[in-house]
């Protein structure tokens, strides 16, 4: 599947392993699914949930290279979520240029499944290390992670995600919050 060793790819979790396959095989510009047993997704209960993900993908010395995700599930299946924005994460972010072969094999991949988004009250609601954060305004929308390094305080968190989003001033902002599971090499 991988440049990984067989025991280390048996110790990762299903979401990691799908992420991992579906960008190789987007750096080797093939089809994102080529290679998975479907018959064996269908199995494993922790793919068959229907939920929300975003894929990071980062550089061995911790740079992020790619990270797409979505706030609200997009497909009927969790995996069908890890697959496509896996995909996305490695050819699609406009922050980078496509994930090359060489790159995708000495990559770092993490997917941080998300519980459902709930309203902010005020930011003192808000813990950078425990809730990834979604603010709007309008038609944008900014969107931000946990646990992010450098990232400690909430005012820090939301102007961050208020700039992610073209946003500059919070006067009718909704704030959102959200926790994750973040399963990762």
């Amino acid at each position: 599947m991988s440049g990984l060793p067989a025991s280390d790819v048996t110790k990762m979790h299903p979401y990691v392993i799908l992420a991992r396959k579906s960008i190789e095989n987007t750096a080797k510009n093939i089809d994102p699914c080529s290679g998975i047993d479907f018959s064996e997704l269908l199995l494993i209960p922790d793919l068959n949930i229907r939920r929300a993900c975003f894929v990071s993908i980062k550089g061995r010395t911790g740079d992020l290279r790619g990270c797409i995700g979505t706030i609200r599930p997009s497909y009927g299946f969790i995996w069908e979520e890890i697959i496509n924005n896996a995909h996305a994460a490695a050819c699609r972010d406009p922050r980078f240029s496509p994930v090359k072969p060489k790159e995708a094999e000495q990559c770092i991949i993490s997917v941080d499944v998300l519980e459902h988004p709930e309203l902010v009250p005020e930011l003192s609601a808000l813990d950078p290390v425990v809730y990834g954060v979604i603010v709007e305004k309008g038609s944008k929308r900014g969107v931000l992670l946990p646990d992010l390094a450098g990232i400690d305080t909430p005012d820090l968190q939301v102007s961050i995600a208020m700039k992610k989003a073209g946003i500059s001033s919070s006067e009718g902002m909704i704030v959102w919050r959200f926790s994750v599971s973040r399963f990762s090499e």
